[in-house]
């Protein structure tokens, strides 16, 4: 009968060097089951990174790479100049595939954006009625923040999404917080590529605001109407975009960003 390993053990091997087979999936499994277990809490913010790396005995960038999976699938989230917080702990249901090999067509990105259109009008109405101060708080610092980076597409991408993302949440429907999880991060280098070309931030800004508006004012009517016209920024830019002309080449890297949109306050 094999000997079960003592608790000294088992702590050693919770933080043991990493083994150099897919040290970045294997150290985004071992960080989700650290959160699942309860060692940090949604909110905690974690390790930085370069203590991470001396904890894990991996390098900087599997480090970095680990965590940029884990937020893709929402997770943790990465806040620029802060650092990296858990922002769920519970199982993921549904997962993205970024490494999508197949070609990426106007019709597939249209698919994918009306699908949304369907899913975050549902989350808005339901935010209407269920969001707290603490979450209608946190929608402002992050258009705050947004405001303040029109011009840096890292930061605003990031948050953009955080924002959408806020309002899932606030939702209180865990499945339609996931699903708008992996339909956000299908393709969102390609849309944010074709948003730049197209697109206008501060139009998606403004749409974002008059969003919050509707959230705050309780009007779950006017937050729907707002949602759809905001995403339909993005659907035209889709319909205008030519790929002979603008052609979009995946770079094989998720991106766990995109600028969402842009529509007219109603």
């Amino acid at each position: 009968m094999a000997r079960r390993p003592m608790a000294g053990e088992a702590a050693q091997t919770a933080f043991a060097p990493e083994l150099k087979q897919s040290l970045s999936d294997r150290l985004a499994r071992r960080i989700r089951g650290m959160i699942q277990g309860g060692q940090y809490r949604v909110g905690d913010r974690l390790p930085s990174i370069m203590e991470m790396a001396k904890r894990f005995g991996v390098g900087h960038p599997t480090v970095r790479e680990a965590l940029k999976k884990l937020e893709t699938i929402g997770v943790v989230e990465i806040r620029h100049g802060s650092g990296v917080y858990v922002s769920r702990s519970e199982e993921v249901l549904v997962l993205a595939s970024p490494d999508y090999p197949g070609t990426v067509t106007k019709k597939l990105l249209l698919d994918l954006i009306r699908a949304r259109m369907a899913l975050e009008a549902q989350s808005v109405a339901d935010a209407v009625q269920k969001a707290t101060a603490a979450h209608l708080k946190e929608m402002r610092r992050l258009l705050t923040t947004a405001g303040q980076n029109l011009t840096n597409d890292d930061v605003l991408n990031t948050v953009n999404m955080s924002f959408h993302r806020q309002i899932a949440q606030a939702s209180g429907n865990a499945v339609l917080v996931q699903l708008l999880d992996v339909l956000r991060e299908l393709f969102t280098e390609e849309q944010r590529l074709i948003l730049n070309i197209f697109g206008s931030r501060e139009r998606d800004h403004e749409g974002h605001l008059a969003i919050l508006e509707a959230l705050e004012r309780r009007d779950a009517k006017l937050g729907v109407k707002r949602m759809r016209a905001h995403l339909k920024g993005v659907e035209d830019a889709i319909l205008r975009w030519n790929p002979e002309h603008h052609p979009v080449a995946r770079t094989g890297v998720p991106v766990a960003s995109a600028v969402s949109g842009g529509s007219r306050r109603e």
